[in-house]
């Protein structure tokens, strides 16, 4: 067997071509003795804030926070109902459920594995108060008859935008934004893994509402305004300076690491476009798949062989998700999902990262192809 070294992620070979920036600007922050919101905070919100072109970037402490800060900032109860996918990764859920709002899940489609406006309005009700689709993958979901479907029923958005940093959306009349600023508010992730991680926990949230955006920023600190003036009940939420140090810096190769991820995906495509057991990832016309994670449907029943052959022969896989959220013990209904009910018995994700010389993609895709001849 070929001697190989392939990792879901290569996050070591992405912190050697930046180590020397990386490692001058930690120490800096630790010399300035400014560990929470020194200046750095400041200065990496507002060079996201241009990146995106959006008003406000409120750091916070995870992508988990950032949604049950979302939450609070709209004010919903107890008792309100919001509308997420079963097919997401639990924080989406679980930020609501843990201030009593109702969850109600909606399916996906089965080509995209993002949620869209005709499925989410059966679910619409009197209780309801917010949409939350999820740009899973990478990939946008198609916003624009969310946001009509939105202002048609008088609801909330909020993006959870964990996967999608850096993707666009092309509207019908050709506007173009990012992920997670086309809502009343975006949450995002950044978990080293992510297409901006940073070396530990980090989140923030997103809004053009300079209200909403005040408010948040209180949410975050306590619910003060002024040190020791607690004007609304918030948490204690913030992204510390040297995961701020690192973030700065990986924002500046963002669309670099972003295009390598498409640049991977495309020879995916193009290797296993014509194989009949599998279904490439579909994107529709309007996204900018960004790659936060390469997820194939492999379908007669093979998923799982495929994955244990590829573990016997060194290539690492993930299925994400093996349960979706409306069959999680906390959460379980009888809710008949259809796509999702397909997916979690046919997704696997494969090795695609920033680090195109380290991937031994060539390895991967012989081997997959190898497998279904």
């Amino acid at each position: 067997m070929k001697n190989i070294n392939i990792n879901m992620v290569d996050l070591m070979g992405q912190y050697s071509k930046i180590k020397n920036e990386i490692d001058r600007n930690i120490i800096s922050s630790i010399e300035s003795g400014r560990f929470v919101n020194g200046p750095i905070v400041k200065e990496f919100s507002e060079n996201l804030s241009s990146y995106l072109n959006v008003q406000n970037v409120i750091p916070c402490a995870n992508g988990t926070d950032a949604l049950q800060i979302a939450f609070m900032a709209l004010d919903l109860k107890p008792g309100d109902e919001i509308i997420c996918p079963s097919w997401t990764y639990i924080a989406t859920a679980e930020a609501a459920a843990i201030l009593g709002i109702k969850v109600v899940f909606c399916d996906v489609d089965l080509h995209t594995f993002n949620t869209t406006a005709d499925l989410v309005e059966p679910h619409i009700n009197d209780n309801t108060k917010a949409i939350v689709p999820v740009h899973l993958y990478g990939q946008s979901c198609d916003m624009d008859p969310i946001i009509n479907l939105a202002k048609k029923y008088n609801l909330k958005i909020i993006e959870d935008n964990a996967q999608a940093i850096g993707c666009k959306y092309t509207f019908p009349s050709q506007k173009i934004m990012f992920t997670g600023t086309m809502g009343h508010i975006g949450t995002t992730s950044f978990y080293p893994s992510k297409n901006l991680g940073c070396y530990g926990d980090g989140g923030a949230i997103f809004t053009n509402d300079n209200d909403l955006a005040d408010r948040i920023k209180m949410i975050v600190n306590h619910g003060e305004k002024i040190k020791y003036h607690h004007e609304i009940v918030g948490c204690n939420s913030r992204l510390d300076s040297i995961q701020a140090e690192i973030l700065n810096i990986k924002l500046k190769y963002l669309d670099v690491y972003n295009s390598n991820r498409q640049i991977m995906a495309n020879n995916y495509n193009l290797a296993f476009e014509d194989i009949n057991e599998i279904r490439i990832p579909r994107v529709i016309s309007s996204s900018k798949h960004v790659y936060h994670q390469y997820t194939l449907r492999v379908l007669n029943g093979k998923r799982d062989q495929l994955k244990n052959y590829l573990n016997d022969i060194g290539i690492p896989s993930m299925i994400y998700y093996p349960i979706p959220i409306h069959k999680q013990k906390p959460y379980i209904n009888n809710q008949i999902l259809e796509n999702t009910n397909i997916l979690f018995n046919e997704v696997i994700s494969l090795p695609i990262h920033t680090e195109l010389e380290n991937s031994n993609q060539e390895y991967i895709i012989d081997n997959v192809i190898k497998f279904f001849k």
